[in-house]
């Protein structure tokens, strides 16, 4: 039997569950194999990577949902999704990041609609919709936290978390929310082996005059990827990258430098501890290999320890 590589549901014969398929347009139907093998959608990105207003390491192609044909178009204009394709080098990326933010969304993260759709030799390729477009064409202002701060792509990692959270003092309508909010996230990308959230990876969107944390992106398990764990965070923390521990996420980040309340700290903590059986059994259920699953969750209980989650 299937598993929808959207929904993550069994699905017979079919390689879309009808739940999968509902969370990208309810007249859709089936999709079809993207046009494309893996090998050529790398190459695709390569020669459109000029067009391309969001760039980074993994390549991407901007597309279109064409619900008439279903299928997703490559386009250069006016693309609702990102499609990332597998890696020359890291191994199992689209499965991975899939993964993450499905347990993301699991302790309320906002994360945006996502999934994973096959290329015509069978490969997987990631698919995420755009939280920064509207309509056909309209543009919804977002700004990520190296442009806040003054940097580029290749200074995004020239900054600490302090300094992070003072900029959302600075620009976010009710910073106290919003740093909750990210707080969540630093436990959560600590706990599942994410430590490359430099600036880039932060994002500011305005929303009806309102300025908040944008919907999450680019979280992946980067630990198992690179089969080692020299550092845990992308931005000195306490002025460290590794050896983090729960005094420093937690007493030192959580309550010292994001001013939360003892209340909403024990809420997130208790949050992502009753979700944690239900991780591993989305892990086990995932489109990783099941070396990688094994990674995966050896970290993740590695990581429970460290925060004293067990």
């Amino acid at each position: 039997m299937n598993r929808c590589p959207i929904s993550y549901k069994p699905c017979g014969d079919q390689m879309y569950s009808p739940e999968g398929l509902k969370k990208l347009s309810a007249s859709l139907k089936e999709i079809s194999l993207l046009n494309f093998t893996a090998e050529e959608l790398r190459s695709e990105a390569m020669i459109r990577a000029s067009k391309m207003s969001i760039q980074g390491v993994q390549p991407k192609l901007s597309a279109a949902l064409n619900i008439k044909e279903h299928r997703f178009d490559i386009v250069d204009k006016n693309g609702r999704f990102l499609l990332k394709p597998p890696h020359h080098l890291f191994p199992e990326l689209p499965q991975n990041e899939d993964l993450t933010m499905h347990l993301a969304s699991t302790i309320g993260i906002d994360v945006p609609l996502h999934g994973l759709v096959y290329s015509k030799d069978y490969n997987l390729t990631y698919f995420i919709k755009r939280f920064d477009r509207k309509g056909q064409k309209e543009k919804i202002h977002t700004e990520d936290f190296a442009q806040l701060a003054g940097l580029s792509r290749d200074t995004k990692y020239n900054y600490t978390m302090e300094k992070l959270v003072r900029l959302i003092d600075e620009y976010c309508s009710f910073p106290v929310i919003e740093k909750a909010k990210l707080f969540k996230r630093v436990l959560f990308n600590f706990l599942v082996g994410n430590e490359d959230m430099h600036l880039k990876n932060y994002s500011i969107i305005i929303n009806k005059g309102k300025v908040e944390l944008s919907p999450a992106y680019d979280l992946l398990n980067s630990t198992i990827v690179l089969k080692g764990d020299i550092e845990e965070i992308a931005l000195h923390l306490k002025g460290k990258k590794s050896n983090l521990n729960r005094e420093i996420l937690v007493n030192y980040f959580g309550k010292e430098r994001c001013e939360l309340t003892d209340a909403v700290i024990d809420k997130t903590m208790d949050l992502i501890k009753d979700a944690l059986p239900s991780w591993f059994k989305l892990i086990d259920i995932s489109f990783l290999s099941d070396d990688m699953k094994e990674r995966y969750q050896s970290l993740l209980q590695k990581r429970i320890k460290i925060l004293g989650l067990s």
